[in-house]
């Protein structure tokens, strides 16, 4: 299979997540290069387990099978969090996850031994070396090709929204960005992310993947970073918008959001509608809005450029996609994006902690404490 040029269609919209989590030492609060031996004991422990090595010593990528229902991806997920937790605290070692870690330095962190990963440092040399970066990716599965980029396009006009809800990467270097994630305005950096082009059919898009094989681009990363994108390997969309969310809750109530968006676009096609789609200026000035401001963002919702409150877009979302999230059993769960409304999504929390404490340690060992109660406070 030419993964550029077939799409392994997915009958059903099949749900996976990849959750990318960090070694934290307890006394420092800084970021420790021991994830292949921590894998390696909880593989050895667990036989059939599989866990992924990312671009950096310190991140163990969790990735669910493929799943039919949010609940039953999150079950996979906490049962594997518990298993890693019990290997991770006889070394003396805690568990972590946000979009950035507030002041790790990025030239003290070793990348992983994969040709790939030395390949993109090598090429992208300072802004590559800076990726001290955690995201959630959602993959959901697509019956067809000709559906994937009318949804993706669909999918980017809800960008903002996605992003609101799990930024919680304010800090950087011992700095206060300003920027409610900051991991988005780094990562965009690399050339071979950010925001997707607008295809407009399958046929576009193959032939992007073409030239960028030819020109030697994906010869040094592997594929292409979008922010929404295709796995055709899969046969899902993947969405690759939101930060790393520091426990199992918030992860539910977002990994929901995405599950039912995508499938009540792709019901819509269904019904004859037309999907909604943007400028891909107003679709970059959304992306920088909900980096920027997070759930204070106010966000373009039309073609005429009429403007909303993000929070008032996304509790109306959620009542709107309620009939989908029944079918697809997640109604509990699409529900706790209300609650990450009234509470604060995780960059609230981090800059609460500093404004008491003044000091980015206090804030790790909060976000360490939300792992491990898999909710927040």
């Amino acid at each position: 299979m030419d993964p550029y040029r077939e799409f392994a269609r997915s009958p059903e919209p099949t749900l996976g997540i990849e959750w990318e989590i960090g070694l934290i030492d307890p006394e420092t609060r800084d970021l420790v290069p021991r994830a292949v031996e921590v894998i390696e004991e909880v593989e050895a422990r667990n036989p059939g387990l599989h866990l992924e090595r990312e671009f950096l010593q310190n991140t163990i990528e969790l990735v669910t099978p493929v799943c039919h229902t949010v609940p039953e991806a999150v079950a996979y997920l906490t049962e594997t969090l518990g298993k890693i937790r019990s290997v991770a605290d006889e070394k003396g070692l805690r568990l972590w996850a946000s979009g950035g870690h507030p002041f790790s330095d990025f030239r003290e962190q070793a990348v992983s031994a994969k040709m790939t990963y030395a390949e993109i440092i090598n090429r992208t040399q300072y802004w590559g070396q800076q990726m001290l970066l955690w995201g959630v990716h959602v993959h959901v599965g697509v019956r067809h090709e000709d559906r994937v980029w009318p949804i993706i396009n669909a999918l980017m006009t809800k960008y903002a929204h996605l992003l609101a809800l799990s930024a919680s990467s304010p800090g950087w270097d011992g700095l206060d960005t300003g920027y409610a994630s900051n991991r988005t305005m780094l990562y965009q950096q690399l050339p071979t992310a950010g925001m997707p082009y607008e295809f407009r059919s399958w046929a576009e898009w193959v032939q992007f993947m073409t030239d960028q094989r030819t020109s030697g681009v994906i010869n040094h990363t592997g594929s292409m970073h979008f922010d929404i994108r295709p796995a055709a390997k899969w046969g899902t969309i993947e969405v690759r918008i939101s930060d790393a969310t520091s426990n199992l809750r918030e992860l539910a109530g977002i990994v929901a959001l995405t599950h039912c968006l995508v499938v009540y676009y792709d019901q819509l096609i269904d019904e004859g509608a037309d999907l909604p789609i943007l400028q891909p200026w107003h679709n970059a000035e959304n992306k920088w809005r909900g980096a920027r401001y997070g759930l204070e963002a106010l966000v373009i919702t039309s073609r005429d450029t009429d403007e909303r409150w993000v929070t008032e877009e996304l509790v109306d979302l959620v009542d709107e996609l309620q009939p989908v999230a029944q079918q697809l059993g997640c109604a509990a769960e699409l529900a706790i994006v209300l609650e990450i409304l009234e509470r604060g999504a995780g960059y609230h929390r981090q800059r609460r902690v500093y404004e008491v404490t003044g000091d980015w340690k206090a804030v790790v060992d909060a976000t360490c404490d939300e792992m491990e109660s898999m909710t927040w406070p």
